[in-house]
């Protein structure tokens, strides 16, 4: 107690990793690792039809993608768009132009081309199944 207040210790706490909906593992792999440079960090198989399958950017040490495999009507409904049509991811680089060239040439597809913010540089694009992302590079 301090000051007759009980005191709530500092928790520590972390995103880990998020879930997202994908049509098919091994197609998410691909994309995720050859076209945006993910490292695979985990494919492991836990059933016949699913698998524990994890993606990390380049040199993270934060939050992961868990790429989890739709079963039924209602998850198939929301690959590509978990979040109602909203940016859902952001991707923080330490070299937006390096970045974005490539992604260009592997035939990443932009919705909004880069503009400079007053928080950094900043471009929208589409993943394999639509869900938008922000590539941004802070000042």
């Amino acid at each position: 107690m301090v000051n007759g207040k009980k005191v709530i210790s500092q928790l520590m706490q972390n995103l880990f990793q998020i879930a997202l909906v994908v049509a098919d593992y091994d197609e998410a792999i691909r994309f995720y690792t050859e076209t945006l440079g993910f490292i695979l960090v985990e494919d492991t198989a836990l059933s016949d039809s699913k698998r524990w399958v994890v993606v990390a950017p380049p040199g993270s040490h934060g939050c992961k993608l868990l790429l989890a495999k739709a079963v039924g009507e209602e998850q198939t409904s929301r690959i590509g768009n978990q979040t109602g049509g909203r940016v859902f991811l952001f991707l923080h680089t330490d070299d937006f132009w390096r970045d974005y060239q490539n992604y260009k040439e592997r035939g990443v597809l932009f919705m909004r081309e880069p503009a400079e913010e007053a928080y950094g540089t900043v471009a929208v694009f589409k993943d394999i199944y639509g869900n938008l992302w922000d590539l941004i590079e802070t000042k």
